[in-house]
Formats: C-alpha cells, sequence, structure tokens
C-alpha cells in the first residue's frame, strides 16, 4: 500500500462502523473511528439485553427473503458475509456461540457486553483509533469533515469517508437523524423513515388494560393478508408488542399507508383446529356458565379469554359456530403505530440507487455508506444485525479498494 495514503474516516460506533473498521485495519489502514456517543456500540448493547441474537441458523434462501423488496441489494453481501461467517468472527474474538431451539444464533453467555468489549480490545490492539464525544455535522468548505466536540470545534481531514450513523429508531441511544440536513445540502436523496419492528396502538377499555397491561399473550397465532406466523405478544397500556408483532410490522405498516387502519388476526388456539373447538364448543352447556363452558371446550382462560370479550361481540357468543371461527381468527384493530422513537429500528433512509455497488456515493468519491442509514428492512431475529454485519463489511472492503486503485 502506498505510503502517500492518509487516514480513514469512520463515522458511527455501531456494529456497522465497528465492522467496517475490523477489515480496514485489517489490511494496515490508519482508522479514526468517530462517535458523538461517550462510548460505542450503545444499540447493540441495548438490543443484546434480553439475549444477544446476533443471526439466524435457517436455510440461506428462506434467510434472504426476510428482506422483502431489498433483497436484491443485500443478497451478495449478505451471502459473502453471513451467518456462518458471523460465527467464525465471534470465535476468533473468543466468543463461541450455539443455536437455540428456534434456530436463533446467541453467544454461549447471551450477552452483548463481553462480546463487544473482546471487540473493542481487539480493534484497539490492532491500531483503531477511536474519537468519542464528537458529533458529525457536515463538511467545511475545503471539504474536511467537521465535528462539534466538548472542548469546541474539531476539522478532520479524511482520504475517504465511511458513515454508518444509524437511522432514526431509540435516539437516545445514538441514532437521531443529526445527519440528515448534510445530506440534504450535499443533495442526496432520503427515503422518508418510517417506525418498524415496533409495537401498535389498541383502543383498551379501562378495566381490560388495568388486569391485563403487561401480560403476555403466549402460543399464539398472527395473520396479515396472507402471512401467517406463531409466537408471542405483550398486551401494553398502548397497544400491544413483543416479537410476533415485530415480525408482521411491515405488513401492518403498509396496510395503514393505504388504507388507515390495520387489522392483526388473532389465532387465540394454533394447536387446535377449528373442528375441534366447534365439537367442543356444540356439547351441551348443561348447567354450566357460559364462560365456563368456553374455558372447558377451548382451554382458554386468563388473558386469553379476556381477550374475546374485549374483541368480539355478545352477539358472537350466541352462535359457537361464529364463535369457533373467531378464535382461531379473533380481529385485532389497530389505531396506529407506535412513534418511531420506541421502535427497535427504522426502515427509509438513503437510497441504494444513490451508490455504486461497492456503497459509495456516486457523486461525492471516496464516501461510502453503511448500516440502517440505508434504505432497508428486516425482523428481528438476527436479520437486522447479519445485515448491518455484512453491509458495514461491503462498504470497508469498498473503501479499501477505492483507496488503494486511487493511490497506485
Amino acid at each position: 500500500m502506498s505510503s502517500s495514503i492518509k487516514q480513514i474516516a469512520i463515522i458511527g460506533g455501531g456494529p456497522a462502523g465497528l465492522m467496517a473498521a475490523h477489515h480496514l485495519i485489517a489490511k494496515g489502514f490508519d482508522v479514526h473511528l468517530f462517535d458523538a456517543m461517550p462510548s460505542l456500540g450503545r444499540k447493540f448493547l441495548m438490543a443484546g439485553k434480553s439475549g444477544m441474537n446476533l443471526t439466524h441458523s435457517e436455510d440461506l434462501d428462506l434467510f434472504l427473503s426476510r428482506y422483502g423488496p431489498q433483497r436484491d441489494k443485500l443478497e451478495k453481501m449478505i451471502t459473502d458475509f453471513g451467518p456462518d461467517q458471523i460465527r467464525e468472527w465471534a470465535s476468533d474474538l473468543n466468543v463461541e456461540t450455539f443455536i437455540g431451539s428456534s434456530g436463533r444464533i446467541f453467544p454461549t453467555d447471551f450477552k452483548a457486553a463481553p462480546l463487544l468489549r473482546a471487540w473493542l480490545r481487539h480493534l484497539r490492539q490492532n491500531g483503531l483509533t477511536i474519537h468519542v464525544r464528537h458529533r458529525w455535522t457536515g463538511w467545511t468548505n475545503e471539504g474536511a469533515l467537521h465535528f462539534e466536540t466538548p472542548i469546541g470545534p474539531f476539522t478532520f481531514q479524511a482520504k475517504a469517508t465511511l458513515l454508518a450513523l444509524g437511522g432514526i429508531s431509540w435516539p437516545k441511544l445514538g441514532s437521531d437523524g443529526t445527519w440528515l440536513p448534510p445530506f440534504k445540502t450535499a443533495g442526496i436523496d432520503i427515503s422518508p423513515f418510517k417506525p418498524s419492528n415496533c409495537g401498535f396502538n389498541v383502543n383498551w377499555s379501562g378495566h381490560f388494560i388495568e388486569r391485563f397491561g403487561g401480560s403476555p399473550v403466549k402460543s399464539v397465532g398472527l395473520k396479515v393478508n396472507d402471512r401467517s406466523i406463531k409466537g408471542e405478544i405483550v398486551i401494553t397500556k398502548s397497544g400491544v408488542e413483543g416479537s410476533a408483532i415485530y415480525t408482521q410490522s411491515a405488513q401492518l405498516r403498509d396496510q395503514f399507508e393505504k388504507n388507515g387502519a390495520a387489522v392483526l388476526n388473532l389465532d387465540l388456539t394454533p394447536d387446535r383446529s377449528l373442528e375441534k373447538l366447534l365439537s367442543g364448543l356444540n356439547k351441551p352447556q348443561g348447567s354450566k356458565s357460559l364462560s365456563t363452558h368456553i374455558k372447558r371446550a377451548t382451554g382458554l382462560s386468563g388473558v386469553k379469554a379476556a381477550l374475546l370479550r374485549e374483541c368480539l361481540s355478545k352477539e358472537v357468543f350466541t352462535n359457537m359456530e361464529t364463535l369457533a371461527a373467531h378464535i382461531k381468527a379473533m380481529p385485532l384493530h389497530l389505531t396506529g403505530m407506535r412513534p418511531i422513537e420506541e421502535a427497535i429500528s427504522s426502515a427509509g433512509g438513503v437510497t441504494f440507487e444513490q451508490m455504486n455497488t461497492n456503497l459509495m456515493v456516486q457523486n461525492m468519491p471516496g464516501l461510502f455508506l453503511a448500516g440502517e442509514m440505508l434504505d432497508w428492512d428486516a425482523p428481528t431475529g438476527g436479520y437486522l444485525l447479519t445485515a448491518c454485519f455484512a453491509l458495514g463489511r461491503h462498504a470497508g472492503l469498498g473503501l479499501a479498494d477505492w483507496v488503494t486503485k486511487d493511490n497506485t
């Protein structure tokens, strides 16, 4: 590598920025990583609070299908650095992983912090220079990077720059969208940001939410349009959330955009057929109350039984065939999406059409982008992190190739 090659700047210390740094320092570059927060990887740590789900072990074609319309943009990057490569990377940091019963892949201790500490230690030992509390605000007239710091303005002249500044979900952790004005000034188009992997509003009655707010609804089927999954949801004061809801959030968001409303159909007995339900409900009620009869016939109790009363009209309970059909497809009318600040991730961002295949902005040579600031979407379950890792690696290697060719 030519001695005339100057310093490389990465702005954003999340998984995409760190993975870009990982591959750039491995090639011998002098890499400086900047972040506005006092420490790196804050959203990474939050994502691992309930178990660090790194990636997923399912068949690659099924895995890639999780990225919907943007699959073709991400396919090569994820094929080059997907679940197997992520496990190898973690192992190289002396963090072993395992495949859980759901197919998701976790560190053996389920924790994000030890993995992040090992990663940062590796990066520092191999030459990465880290600058925290440096908020990027754009470019100077001379093309240098401009930062605001606790001790005043700071500029940095880089040979090439990689931005991995995140979307606009969880802004308290650093992804606050302050990079949008400089991009607008530079003429880089942004597809509007939208909440993803988020909760939804429901107009619960006061009695229901007082009794069941915070309750999980386990083993339930969720159907949106023609897509059905099985999982768990959580009743909140404002509506519903949980991993199964997040998986369907893109389809529900599409419904809101098209119709101004959305309906989620819940199967409260996913392991019991309609025929078996109807057979039980049609048995003589005898002297039992209707509630007792329904509980014995369907096995529904607690929050599931309460959901029936909350969401169905009294008339439905007068016809056992109609009731059975509603238990297998109970319409839950959603009134809105939770604010993007509460969302786990965001859809929207810089469109891929403005970048070349190496993720360099076409009208700004030497500027590379990666991570959630780009226009793609995915559910939780390891898919978000995998794409961030893959995008960071790909942009980092693209930057290395561009700088090397520019100096030969």
